[in-house]
């Protein structure tokens, strides 16, 4: 179990989830403790380049950056440009909304 599993529960349901992350590898783009909201996704083909998505890499949990796209394979990164790995669309749960 990590930090997101009950929002990814919750996103696979298809409820829509707001969440105060920490840390500081999306600076400036989210910053620690700002209210993100992320939606569940509905179609995987609308996701691309630079879209903030909620995932697990190599078993870990984030809310990273899509880095590029292989049919329905994402590389995910911070935006720090540290690269996490390959996720399939069955590891990706949500789609970063809005960031408060």
């Amino acid at each position: 179990m990590g930090w997101a599993t009950p929002y990814i529960e919750k996103l696979k349901q298809g409820e829509t989830v707001s969440f105060r992350p920490r840390g500081n590898s999306m600076v400036p783009r989210i910053h620690s403790g700002q209210l993100c909201t992320v939606e569940p996704i509905s179609d995987y083909g609308t996701l691309s380049k630079g879209d903030v998505v909620l995932c697990k890499v190599n078993g870990h949990q984030y809310l990273h950056l899509i880095k590029a796209v292989r049919g329905k394979r994402f590389q995910i990164e911070n935006n720090k440009g540290k690269i996490n790995g390959w996720a399939g669309s069955e590891q990706i749960y949500g789609l970063l909304a809005k960031v408060e």
